[in-house]
């Protein structure tokens, strides 16, 4: 059986998911096998298993950072917000219907709660440690009797637990003796140790206080971390997006609008580690400016995404850009919103109904039961202003509902692998294209040779920087791991895993 840690947080975006990548990695470079584990996740970032599951973008990236391979059993409950009060449920990795909060309490918290205990009972036979992961705070007494996520899951593992506290928020002693006064006897008795996060000052400043924590709490302070920028670990949900990475001696200005619903927007990661590339999320259509590409990303509800294009200006912007000849691509719901219309008959993304699209390719989408969630291999057809990419070879993952079906005046632009032999995916016509494949930019050679070809209608000449993205999320683990080794008293965590 496998030997289990904790982190917890006091609250979200406290920094629990990047110190359990931290960790993995150290684990891992120590000779260890070891799995993340969240029980129950609730993020818009999603990343699919190698046998076609859903979990939660961050576990993923964590299995990365272990060496391991991403399974369902590391994020066996799954939320997806599909507005405030909704959310589409996978367990598992598959989706088992939408609830609201209320529902999802009474009517799937107990199935839910056995998928825990079958997914963590398979990662500890496996694996010599597991790192998992509490969701949101451990504090919230309304919800402490229906508690899937924190304590229970550290009582089910019998883990010691770490409490990360995020100091750059300001309140730091207030979120860390707040926290444990809120809890019950015994699981405060869990909390073994407390990890400053995000810290930017001087230590010796902030000296008195920690020893102020260690006497009010009777727990030691096991490491102050840094305030790391450029980290290069996916965000685990758009609390923590960013406003983008602008280069102000970029070549290339790349623009993404900014939905309220945004999904999966680590697709654009790789983009940011090209030296010519200056990033930007874009909230309101006055900010746009003239990109050198304008993207509509990923959304968990298309329809009601596309009502907001429409009600903020923006569905205007985007057709006058793309009238002008400004390249455009729309990801997943993105690549849906650019089609003709979206037919939902059943209301299963929305209000039933026929939608009308931007109208800026020939596509049309229909919404029906089942969702598709596949890893995905092929290259460039050649169409549009992919042509000169024709064979370039691409990889990445769908995960969506709906199917997506082209008109003759659109074109589709991969050829991918498919249980029967290879299918078309996507569609082109121009400068605009639309894709379900996430993942995309991470493909070297696809990536550089569609900047080039952007570089090419700013009369630029073509260059490649050499730029592994494989290479460079290897790289930032570690830099992450040595960051954490410098700062935390892993001696003593070593000790209460007896390893």
């Amino acid at each position: 059986m496998s030997r289990a840690l904790m982190v917890q947080g006091t609250a979200s975006n406290a920094g629990k998911s990047v110190l359990v990548t931290a960790l993995c990695r150290i684990f891992r470079q120590d000779g260890y096998r070891v799995a993340p584990f969240k029980a129950q996740n609730m993020s818009l970032n999603a990343y699919v298993t190698a046998d076609g599951g859903e979990i939660g973008r961050a576990q993923g990236v964590q299995a990365e950072a272990a060496g391991a391979l991403a399974t369902v059993a590391m994020n066996p409950v799954l939320l997806k917000p599909k507005g405030d009060s909704v959310a589409q449920v996978i367990i598992h990795g598959r989706p088992v219907g939408d609830f609201t909060a209320q529902g999802y309490r009474e009517d799937c918290l107990s199935r839910a709660w056995q998928a825990v205990r079958e997914s963590y009972a398979r990662l500890s036979k496996d694996y010599d440690v597991v790192v998992i992961e509490g969701a949101g705070s451990p504090a919230e007494v309304n919800l402490r009797e229906k508690d899937i996520a924190n304590m229970r899951v550290a009582a089910l593992a019998e883990a010691p637990v770490l409490l990360v506290a995020d100091i750059d928020r300001g309140g730091v002693f207030a979120q860390v003796v707040g926290t444990l006064a809120l809890l019950l006897p015994e699981e405060a008795a869990r909390v073994r140790g407390v990890v400053i996060n995000k810290f930017r000052g001087d230590l010796a400043i902030l000296t008195p206080g920690l020893r102020f924590l260690e006497e009010k709490t009777d727990r030691p302070v096991l490491g102050v971390l840094p305030f790391l920028a450029d980290l290069g670990v996916a965000a685990e949900d758009s609390v923590s997006l960013g406003a983008g990475f602008f280069r102000p001696d970029a070549a290339l200005d790349i623009a993404v609008v900014r939905l309220p619903r945004i999904a999966n927007f680590d697709d654009f990661d790789p983009l940011l580690a090209e030296p010519d590339v200056s990033l930007r999320f874009v909230s309101h259509p006055r900010c746009v400016g003239q990109p050198d590409l304008l993207i509509l990303p990923g959304t968990k509800n298309t329809v009601a995404d596309l009502r907001w294009l429409s009600a903020t200006g923006w569905a205007a912007v985007i057709r006058e850009r793309a009238a002008a000849g400004m390249p455009l691509l729309g990801i997943c719901g993105g690549y849906q919103m650019l089609g003709r219309e979206l037919q939902d008959p059943g209301g299963l993304e929305d209000t039933a109904g026929v939608h009308v699209g931007l109208g800026l390719l020939d596509v049309v989408t229909v919404f029906r039961p089942g969702k598709v969630t596949v890893r995905r291999t092929g290259f460039v057809s050649g169409a549009g202003m992919l042509a000169p990419l024709a064979g370039e070879k691409v990889s990445g993952y769908e995960i969506h509902a709906g199917e997506t079906f082209r008109g003759a005046g659109a074109a589709p632009i991969f050829t991918l692998e498919a249980p029967s032999g290879t299918a078309a995916e996507g569609a082109v016509a121009g400068a605009i294209w639309g894709t379900y494949l996430h993942g995309l930019f991470e493909t070297d050679g696809f990536r550089r040779g569609y900047l080039n070809l952007l570089r090419r209608r700013r009369g630029l000449p073509p260059v490649d920087y050499g730029v592994s993205f494989a290479r460079l999320k290897e790289e930032c683990f570690d830099r992450l791991a040595a960051a954490v080794r410098e700062h935390l008293n892993l001696r003593e965590i070593y000790r209460w895993l007896g390893l």
